[in-house]
């Protein structure tokens, strides 16, 4: 019992998130290597494969740079809660990080449900999905809102008491666990760990343009949330990923900005006010009764 309830300040959280965000970009960069040689000895490898390999990394940049100014305003929010508003304060143990790990876990399938229903949400994550390749550098094509679009969805575990530091922490375990995913170089694993937990195999469906693919598969780490509510689909036919209409670029400017020039637009269509928030608000390819 003692080990499970050593206490861990928050520098220790701190080193912990540190390392894992470099161990696993080593990592990544590793089995990235793995899958181009790959590409090569297959004659699969293409200008516009890197091409759009290189608009990924330049979104990553550009993510990175957004992360350091959020992170700020991440504590700032956390710790106008923490601990005066907090309903109790949990201590950092290793009972409390697994606990908020699942939590932070489920946070992130709300989050990432709302990216694909609500236009603004859309407006950004639809960058992670218009590549139409499928391999380690797509986990690393970032939109201009995702570094804190996810901020209100993951307050409510500050709000029940956990450390601002143990959820930061949780909420990246959440997000690095997901770059291993994105790669169509592993077939489907081992009958009880595709049952549970998020695999390659069921992100592959998340990225599919495929009818029966289309919203499924939220999950971060475990897919037992998609089962739970609904949103479950195994992987059958070959995916078709990218996103409809096809952004046809590998212009990392156009890349990234895509989903907002195009909510822009709309919005700008729109007639009346009503219409013009609603685009913020609704669904992607939702338009006003008036302009269907």
């Amino acid at each position: 019992m003692d080990f499970w309830t050593h206490l861990l300040d928050e520098w220790t959280l701190y080193e912990w998130q540190s390392l894992a965000d470099d161990w696993v970009f080593v990592f990544a960069m590793a089995f990235f290597l793995f899958e181009i040689i790959r590409l090569v000895i297959k004659k699969e490898m293409t200008w516009a494969t890197a091409g759009d390999c290189f608009a990924n990394f330049v979104t990553l940049v550009a993510h990175v740079g957004l992360v350091a100014v959020f992170a700020g305003v991440y504590l700032a929010a956390f710790y106008l809660i923490y601990p005066t508003y907090s309903l109790t304060l949990m201590p950092s143990n290793y009972w409390t990080v697994a606990l908020c790990i699942i939590l932070a876990d489920l946070a992130y399938y709300f989050e990432h449900r709302v990216a694909h229903r609500m236009g603004l949400g859309w407006a950004t994550h639809t960058v992670h999905h218009s590549s139409p390749y499928f391999n380690i550098s797509v986990a690393y094509r970032h939109g201009p809102l995702d570094a804190i679009f996810g901020l209100p969805f993951y307050i409510p575990l500050v709000f029940i008491g956990f450390d601002p530091f143990l959820v930061l922490l949780s909420a990246s375990l959440v997000q690095l666990y997901q770059t291993l995913l994105h790669t169509d170089t592993i077939g489907k694993l081992p009958r009880f760990y595709e049952a549970v937990m998020n695999t390659p195999s069921h992100h592959r469906v998340h990225h599919g343009s495929n009818p029966q693919y289309i919203d499924k598969n939220y999950a971060g780490i475990f897919i037992i949330w998609d089962k739970m509510f609904g949103t479950f689909a195994e992987e059958e036919e070959t995916v078709i990923y990218g996103v409809s209409p096809p952004i046809k670029s590998v212009n990392p400017i156009v890349v990234f900005f895509h989903g907002f020039t195009g909510l822009t637009r709309k919005i700008w269509h729109a007639k009346g006010l009503s219409n013009k928030l609603a685009y913020l608000i609704q669904p992607p390819g939702w338009h006003p009764k008036n302009d269907q």
